[in-house]
């Protein structure tokens, strides 16, 4: 495991190297994060309680939603292009060789680039959110705890979803399409256009129980004191079976694709 913590902070450092690209991702964030809660701020006031959130916490989970966006590369831009492209050109042979998991060493990686982005790219946006307007922040240092766990469960549960993704390159080649269809889902069915809880019906229903909820509404209405004692447990519950149902099939996609390289020769 002191391999995996060494390459864990590796992947904290090498996205620390980026001090200008962060500050302009920070700028970024905060930028779209005042334009979603102004956005926000006009539903709510025709429509108080929408969803269940009163004016605050709808205005605290747009920050929360600019926090968790790169943690949890709702949109991408972690390992899985650099993965993919050592797939197209066969340099995937090499990590094969590795006296290593492939799987648990881009995990690791993974989780040091998450680790980075929640403190450089999470904490100014919000902290800028909290000074213009009243947000429902918690009062209880458990809460923030129990956030970070769920924060976590999500990186987690990002990181294998796309992990499979980038595998499909073993069989598509260019696995760019899959990828952006991959961005896509997060962005819409993890709650970072709207919550979850305002999508109508049966849409709503089956929104909430697929894995990219656990990147952005189940944080979130962890955060906003939405679960407790049991509810708690079971949300993490679900943010951990799919985390487990997902790394398993990604062991299962991979033992398949390595079969397939050595078939090839490659």
């Amino acid at each position: 495991m002191r391999l995996y913590a060494v390459v864990a902070a590796g992947g904290f450092r090498r996205y620390a190297t980026y001090r200008v690209a962060t500050l302009a991702g920070v700028f970024t964030n905060t930028v779209f994060g005042f334009i979603m809660a102004y956005t926000y701020i006009a539903l709510w006031d025709e429509r108080p309680h929408l969803g269940g959130y009163d004016m605050s916490q709808a205005l605290t989970y747009v920050w929360l939603g600019q926090a968790l966006l790169m943690t949890c590369a709702m949109m991408g831009g972690g390992f899985e292009d650099e993965l993919m492209e050592r797939i197209r050109t066969g340099d995937i042979a090499v990590d094969l060789y590795r006296p290593a998991d492939l799987q648990l060493w881009w995990m690791a990686g993974d989780l040091g680039r998450a680790a980075f982005h929640l403190l450089g790219r999470g904490i100014v946006p919000m902290v800028l959110g909290a000074m213009a307007f009243d947000l429902a922040l918690p009062g209880s240092p458990w809460t923030w705890l129990a956030f970070l766990v769920s924060v976590a469960l999500g990186v987690v549960v990002s990181f294998a979803v796309r992990f499979l993704v980038a595998l499909s390159a073993f069989w598509l080649m260019d696995g760019a399409g899959a990828m952006q269809i991959a961005w896509l889902a997060g962005l819409f069915f993890s709650g970072m256009l709207l919550p979850l809880n305002l999508f109508p019906g049966v849409l709503g229903d089956v929104a909430r129980v697929l894995p990219w909820s656990s990147l952005l509404q189940v944080p979130a209405d962890v955060f906003l004191g939405t679960y407790a004692g049991w509810d708690l447990a079971g949300a993490y519950a679900f943010q951990a079976g799919w985390a487990v149902a997902l790394l398993l099939a990604g062991r299962l996609l991979q033992s398949v694709a390595t079969r397939r390289v050595v078939v090839q020769g490659g």
